[in-house]
């Protein structure tokens, strides 16, 4: 009978361990999309409106992502894995091109006036698959109000967003 009630016990701590888990993530993402750069056409001048997202200029191709899921938690880790990452228009067209590492910017805060927590970079191997595991080199925001994920080169320009969830 100890044994079933430790068994209980412990079982019951582990719940309650991943429930303390859980309410240590800032926000998740369970998809990604990839970059259009061009946002759309002014009706004004006819000329095409560049996809800029908080203040970060695309990349300068279309690009897709097959799968992206991050996880960002109060104490400034990170767990981003990407798959798929790779240019949809162009010559390079199925490949990752030149681009051979990749960091995750997490904005919180309104258009405007939302601040960016920079990753480390990962590399990015030639069927666009990363992972970027450690600590961000800033806290986020906890809360991270409005958050956005961008995945970026090492240069700064996106080249695919998450979705917020935590679900596929």
């Amino acid at each position: 009978m100890k044994t079933v009630s430790a068994l209980i016990a412990l079982a019951l701590g582990a719940g309650l361990a991943g429930s303390a888990m859980a309410a240590d993530t800032i926000v998740q993402f369970s998809r990604g999309i990839g970059v259009d750069p061009v946002a759309g056409i002014d009706s004004g001048t006819g000329m095409p409106v560049i996809n800029t997202v908080r203040n970060v200029p695309p990349g300068g191709r279309p690009w897709v992502i097959r799968k992206l899921r991050a996880s960002f938690y109060a104490d400034g880790s990170v767990m981003v894995r990407g798959a798929g990452l790779l240019f949809s228009g162009g010559d390079n067209i199925g490949t990752t091109g030149p681009i051979t590492q990749v960091k995750a910017t997490l904005f919180c805060g309104q258009p405007g006036q939302a601040v960016g927590y920079d990753s480390a970079l990962g590399d990015l191997d030639a069927r666009g698959d990363f992972t970027i595991k450690g600590q961000m080199l800033q806290a986020p925001a906890n809360p991270c109000v409005k958050p956005v994920l961008l995945i970026r080169n090492a240069a700064g320009a996106w080249f695919a967003a998450g979705i917020v969830g935590d679900e596929d």
